[in-house]
């Protein structure tokens, strides 16, 4: 067995309604440059990622000395490193650099972002779509920064469940508005691939706070997610 040191190596009037399918860091790779220049191909830790890879590989049956295995632990490496990269990033200080004085004060909402994370549970992905919603209180942030943020919070290994809170409370905390709403519904491999390997469930979560607490804005949510 190899050594781990080894170097493979958001409808009521006034109401903005922003529906996003797709935004900016999400890309289709046709090969491994796309897990270039964002800061994690740390070469010691890509080298000491890709032993614990080859180490896999062997336990599983495989022999990663055979050709089409050859670079495949490098590759996980920087795969992983990639996937996780929210851990390298602040949240609150992306929001803080695009938030606006606005007296603007219905409900904003951003829907249909799409989300891709991993489970920490067994490691394998869970994808869907996020919905955010706030009340301003006299302050706005670009309409970009909230996708951005469920992007960020989604590159770690997460549950379901906190992510949803983590997104919500960012929100808050760097707003402060007069409430948040947030929905995922995500459909997650570990158990679709194994366990009760249901192939159609979808798992739905949300977090509320302030005025999003009450029914009336918790219901005009909820409708808006519908339309």
């Amino acid at each position: 067995m190899k050594s781990t040191s080894m170097k493979h190596g958001k409808t009521q009037s006034g109401t903005l309604v922003n529906e996003s399918a797709a935004y900016p860091g999400y890309s289709s790779c046709a090969d491994d440059e796309c897990f270039n220049g964002i800061g994690s191909n740390d070469p010691e830790i890509i080298s000491e990622m890709s032993g614990a890879v080859y180490s896999l590989l062997e336990g599983v049956g495989e022999n990663p000395e055979r050709e089409g295995l050859l670079k495949t632990p490098e590759r996980v490496a920087k795969s992983l490193r990639f996937l996780t990269k929210g851990y390298r990033e602040d949240p609150e200080e992306m929001l803080r650099k695009a938030v606006f004085a606005e007296s603007y004060d219905e409900m904003v909402l951003v829907k249909d972002i799409d989300m891709f994370s991993i489970c920490e549970h067994h490691l394998l992905p869970f994808f869907g779509k996020a919905h955010v919603a706030y009340i301003p209180d006299g302050k706005i942030v670009g309409l970009s920064k909230l996708a951005r943020v469920v992007e960020v919070y989604a590159r770690r290994l997460q549950v379901q469940e906190r992510l949803t809170q983590q997104i919500r409370d960012v929100i808050q905390d760097v707003l402060n508005p007069r409430g948040v709403g947030v929905v995922i519904e995500a459909k997650h491999m570990c158990m679709v691939m194994r366990g009760v390997e249901k192939q159609n469930s979808i798992t739905t979560t949300s977090a509320m706070s302030g005025e999003f607490l009450s029914q009336s804005t918790r219901n005009e949510f909820l409708r808006l997610l519908n339309r």
